[in-house]
């Protein structure tokens, strides 16, 4: 895949919910070592999306100079710094404007 996609980003997008911890770890190790850019958690379209969990297990077999992008399942400002917290370095969601916009109610607790 490094080589067919000459030059460009190349994201690989593991489906975390469907694979256990060793799944997980493989899938991560096999995408850094052949030169991927990103490991993604999830299309969006599986039982579920993103877990802090998850973010912290790909940051930590990826190292910190290879993105991990968080998809799936976040919807607020908290969820989504949460996962930024656990290494995660984009955050792919179909509520982006839920997440940015900061009502004045939550602005106390926003980061």
């Amino acid at each position: 895949m490094r080589t067919a996609t000459d030059g460009r980003i190349l994201k690989v997008i593991i489906e975390a919910c469907l694979l256990d911890t060793a799944g997980k770890t493989l899938a991560c190790e096999l995408s850094r070592d052949t030169g991927a850019d990103f490991v993604k958690t999830s299309t969006g379209f599986a039982a579920s999306g993103a877990t802090v969990a998850d973010i912290a297990l790909m940051r930590q077999v990826v190292g910190p100079a290879m993105g991990v992008k968080a998809s799936g399942g976040q919807r607020t400002t908290e969820a989504a710094w949460a996962l930024i917290d656990a290494g995660a370095t984009r955050i792919g969601a179909s509520a982006s404007l839920a997440i940015i916009v900061v009502t004045p109610d939550a602005a106390s607790t926003a980061y």
